[in-house]
């Protein structure tokens, strides 16, 4: 088994075009295949904030549920859609107006369609992915050695929202600890969900949200050479929506 774990999308669609491209897949009819057989691995956060969640969606929708050649684990933007698709009263801010306002230029049949399809991606997901064949584990913000085999609601949060104190920063975003630094497993952790410049490495852990949303690049993690794809992005670059960890 080959696989390419590929960062936050985000609704960045001409760059996960190009990124698929650029790690050798062709485009057949309308996905993208590999001719060796890799299998891509999306890291969640597939919407929001990005120019074309919706075709986003599409894209993912298709290769993971309905032909079966890819796979993908839900992330924050994931669930916050997924409830805002149930009906539940969720706060449009933090991304979620964008992938809302595409969701509701569209007439009533082509919105029942992308709503089924979302629906049905994010409730076959699983919160993490195993491969053991290449020594992975694939979680949105990452995951303890303890949680691995666990599926309750403690892991569930950490999957979806990283290493959350309960606390907020003066800017109002979450308090995270990092993780990555007390991780010691012998099993690669590949996650997303912080946006840092460059993929990073700490431990046999790797964070490759890089991004591509804010200005910077679009990430995959190529398994088993452990080797870095990255291409671009076509937004505009805004440094502050950057992690930035102490040396």
């Amino acid at each position: 088994m080959k696989i390419d774990v590929i960062g936050d999308v985000h609704g960045c669609f001409e760059e996960l075009c190009s990124l698929f491209m650029e790690l050798g897949y062709e485009k057949e009819e309308s996905i993208y295949v590999h001719p060796d057989g890799r299998i891509p691995v999306f890291v969640g956060d597939l919407t929001d904030r990005g120019p074309e969640s919706l075709k986003v969606i599409q894209l993912v929708y298709e290769m993971v549920v309905k032909l079966e050649k890819a796979k993908y684990v839900p992330g924050n933007h994931c669930n916050k859609l997924y409830r805002f698709f149930l009906g539940n009263k969720v706060k449009q801010q933090h991304g979620l107006e964008t992938t809302v306002a595409e969701f509701e230029s569209l007439d009533n049949k082509q919105q029942a369609k992308i709503r089924q399809q979302f629906m049905e991606l994010y409730e076959g997901a699983p919160l993490y992915l195993e491969f053991p064949e290449v020594n992975a584990v694939v979680a949105h913000a990452g995951i303890k050695s303890s949680y691995i085999g666990r599926h309750d609601n403690k892991v569930k949060t950490f999957v979806l929202y990283g290493d959350i104190t309960g606390e907020f920063d003066e800017s109002g975003k979450p308090i995270r600890r990092d993780w990555a630094q007390s991780y010691h497993g012998d099993t690669w952790i590949v996650y997303g969900h912080t946006p840092v410049l460059n993929p990073r490495i700490v431990n046999k852990s790797i964070n490759i949200d890089t991004g591509c949303v804010f200005g910077n690049k679009l990430t995959a993690f190529r398994l088993p050479e452990e080797t870095t794809v990255s291409v671009l992005s076509e937004q505009p670059f805004n440094e502050e929506k950057f992690r930035s960890f102490p040396d």
